[in-house]
């Protein structure tokens, strides 16, 4: 019984994995808030582009 005792001792202060993990999350919420970012990026993108095509369909017909 002390054997466990002290494996579950030494489980509960190892922190080597810690670390790991702290970074993996970090990556992971980089990564939400990049793909966020791109997504409202190309939704800005895609507004002003159907902007600039409408405008120019506009002009070519003659009603600019």
């Amino acid at each position: 019984m002390a054997d466990f005792r002290r494996f579950l001792d030494r489980i509960g202060s190892d922190t080597a994995g810690a670390t790991a993990i702290e970074y993996g999350l970090m990556a992971a919420l980089i990564s939400i808030a990049a793909i966020t970012a791109m997504g409202a990026l190309g939704n800005a993108l895609n507004n002003t582009f159907n902007y600039v095509s409408a405008q120019e369909t506009a002009a070519q017909s003659g009603q600019l």
